[in-house]
């Protein structure tokens, strides 16, 4: 692996996982100095995580961007448009066997799994759904928007009853689709999207003050 995938890689980890908070300033020269690593790899990887939205230029500085719940409205819409898309195209296929790869990834969270696994697979559920379609462009534009998704949604994976409720919308689009049901899952996928993202902008509006407390930048849609 290339110096400035692992630097990438690493920023992005800890950026998604919340330990590089929202609006900290980054330097290069921190990061040279926490990865052992020289500036032109830096530079591109930070560019590179600038493209996804990740992180954000300030004059001669970086800083992790923040939280913006108006732009988490805006890829809610996004993400519901690609996802029926490509919900609609695996109803209509012959060979519809890869739901049980993604059943058995739902099944094998359980109560003592921690947040952090029901987290990964709740991205992956919804990126994998949308490669059964066979559509690469699909599949990219959910895992994008899962991408950006991420920090926000790793705040919401701290209510059990969120995550159970979650996974019971989960297990019924599967069924539907199945089914080769399209109308009924697309109507699932529809109500269990636009529901996580009522839930998750409502968290974060409640939890905004307690998030600046913490240090972390949220913007306010």
């Amino acid at each position: 692996m290339s110096q400035m995938l692992e630097v990438e890689g690493l920023l992005r980890g800890m950026i998604l996982g919340l330990e590089l908070g929202p609006g900290e300033r980054l330097t290069e020269r921190w990061i040279e100095a926490r990865f052992s690593a020289s500036r032109t790899p830096i530079r591109a990887a930070l560019l590179r995580l600038e493209a996804e939205g990740l992180v954000r230029r300030e004059g001669r500085g970086w800083t992790v961007s923040p939280i913006d719940l108006g732009e988490i409205g805006q890829l809610g819409v996004y993400r519901e448009a690609v996802e029926l898309a490509a919900l609609r195209l695996t109803c209509t296929l012959e060979d519809r066997s890869g739901v049980e790869t993604l059943a058995a990834m739902l099944d094998s969270c359980e109560a003592a799994t921690p947040r952090e696994e029901w987290h990964r697979v709740g991205m992956d559920f919804h990126i994998e759904l949308a490669r059964l379609s066979g559509n690469e462009f699909l599949t990219r534009g959910v895992q994008d928007a899962m991408r950006r998704l991420s920090r926000a949604r790793w705040l919401e994976v701290r209510d059990t009853a969120a995550l159970a409720r979650a996974w019971d919308e989960h297990r019924a689009i599967l069924d539907a689709v199945r089914e080769g049901d399209a109308d009924r899952a697309a109507a699932l996928m529809s109500a269990h999207l636009n529901g996580s993202r009522s839930r998750l902008i409502d968290s974060l509006r409640e939890d905004r003050r307690g998030l600046r407390a913490r240090g972390f930048a949220v913007i306010a849609a």
